[in-house]
């Protein structure tokens, strides 16, 4: 290919040498955050508003905020200031967090403890590369506004969860399968409230972007988060509700990308800890790190763990190791649901 006939990106033009307009547009973002951080600690501002609920029920807290979501002049004015930044330099950065990704992603616009008011887009082509949908419950409640539409189609999806498996009795083998409804035009300016547990819903089709404003509060449950498979109802995945936890699972991720085989006992120290998906993945990982390190505390796990499919996954794949130890890559874990 002839580079010189390629478009040029909009960071071929960065300014790398020009010092004074980098230490102006830094100047102008940062003053920003600060006047964003003043006025929402502010008594009546949304991060003060936020911490008072902190300690709140979930039910509570999100009849605390709901004026947030019901006048949104303040998000208006915040993305007019964010706008303006960048007229004044195209290459600034607004105090904004960009989460999420793929089809649905968005701006964090503030968070304290488990509450968290997010900003989320999906795209108008996001239809167009949609793959088989599913559908994910994360314990907790939530309140979305429909800001835009995009002629997008909505359809519920929901779960039965019983008191013990809230509690942390859940098994994937008792389960219970996701029943979907009919799907309906989805409308600018309705409001969602979910126990997301147990509910939660899907877009599909349309022409437009869709914009949602989203206050989620999911507080440390032992009840994992779930995707279940839309076209059957059964469950796909199992994976830890807990925050801290699924920063563990990142951390040992990236650890075992890296090879470093010397943090093997943080994967041990994770096998051990409270939440059952946590544990299993943190005994595949080490497996994944090192086939021969994980032997002695996959007997443990076998053995004595609490969670009888905990206990299965590590039997099974403990039977799958020759005896006496082999050298080489040794098993492949079995899953918890596959």
């Amino acid at each position: 290919m002839d580079h010189g006939t390629m478009p040029r990106s909009r960071h071929d033009h960065f300014p790398r040498r020009d010092e004074a307009r980098r230490r102006r547009r830094h100047a102008a973002a940062s003053a920003l955050d600060a006047a964003w951080r003043a006025g929402d600690l502010a008594p009546d501002g949304l991060l003060a508003a936020m911490r008072a609920q902190e300690a709140a029920t979930p039910e509570a807290a999100i009849a605390a905020l709901a004026p947030w979501l019901a006048d949104i002049d303040w998000l208006r004015a915040r993305l007019g200031e964010a706008l303006g930044l960048l007229a004044a330099d195209a290459f600034a950065r607004p105090p904004l967090r960009p989460v999420g990704g793929g089809a649905l992603g968005g701006l964090l616009l503030a968070e304290a403890g488990a509450i968290r008011l997010t900003l989320l887009l999906r795209s108008f082509d996001a239809a167009a590369h949609e793959g088989a949908p599913t559908a994910l419950f994360v314990p907790g409640r939530s309140v979305t506004r429909i800001l835009a539409d995009g002629g997008a189609m909505l359809r519920f999806h929901r779960v039965a969860v019983s008191a013990a498996e809230e509690a942390g009795a859940f098994t994937a083998a008792g389960a219970s399968p996701c029943r979907s409804t009919d799907p309906r035009p989805l409308r600018a300016g309705e409001t969602i409230r979910l126990d997301s547990a147990r509910e939660t819903f899907g877009l599909s089709g349309g022409s437009g972007d869709v914009l949602m404003l989203q206050l989620a509060i999911q507080p440390p449950s032992p009840l994992p988060i779930r995707a279940y498979d839309v076209a059957s109802g059964r469950l796909a995945h199992v994976s830890a509700s807990r925050r801290d936890s699924s920063f563990r699972q990142m951390a040992l991720a990236l650890l075992r990308a890296m090879h470093r085989t010397d943090a093997a006992p943080l994967f041990a120290a994770e096998a051990a800890s409270e939440d059952f998906a946590a544990r299993w993945n943190a005994m595949r990982e080490l497996i994944a790190l090192d086939p021969d390190a994980p032997r002695a505390p996959l007997a443990r796990m076998a053995a004595a763990d609490p969670h009888p499919e905990v206990r299965a996954a590590a039997a099974a794949t403990l039977a799958l190791y020759p005896s006496p130890p082999a050298s080489g890559r040794g098993s492949e874990a079995c899953e918890l649901v596959r």
